[in-house]
């Protein structure tokens, strides 16, 4: 007979130490001590170990975490920066403006590749050309002047 925790499903079973892992960040974000944290685990998830964690017992522990005033972001990927363009190209400048933008407002590459799909029904950035390129840097200045703007009020 198998344990109902564990997977061989190798993408379960990350998801899994990644959930628990999370779980480890909530208690150092939340300062708990060994013994309150385990009386937390057996308290609300019934377990003694996050290890004996069920997959639902998993969410209500971080769900309780986040009550407490845990934060769990996931980390945003900066995506991959468009390679084909030579660095004489004067688009390779208005990539370097993208990206600066991009990082600036901490925006991964994939947001400007969006912005290429929807203002110019192209599939990557590599496809636009210059003025294409130059409206895209325009949207993420106004973006960028939206986002100070709202956050100074």
């Amino acid at each position: 007979m198998s344990q109902p925790n564990v997977h061989t499903n190798p993408k379960h079973a990350q998801r899994r130490n990644a959930a628990i892992g999370k779980i480890h960040i909530g208690k150092q974000q939340l300062g708990m001590d060994d013994e309150t944290y385990r009386a937390m685990l057996l308290t609300i998830g019934g377990v003694k170990s996050s290890k004996d964690l069920t997959p639902e017992g998993i969410d209500k522990v971080v769900r309780h975490m986040e009550k407490c005033g845990a934060v769990f972001s996931t980390p945003k990927r900066a995506g991959r920066k468009p390679r084909n363009l030579g660095s004489a190209s004067s688009r390779s400048a208005q990539l370097g403006k993208i990206e600066a933008l991009l990082t600036e407002s901490r925006l991964p590459w994939e947001y400007a590749q969006a912005m290429a799909k929807r203002m110019y029904k192209k599939q990557a950035l590599e496809f636009c050309d210059y003025d294409e390129l130059r409206g895209i840097i325009a949207a993420l200045v106004v973006n960028a002047k939206r986002k100070n703007r709202g956050g100074s009020q």
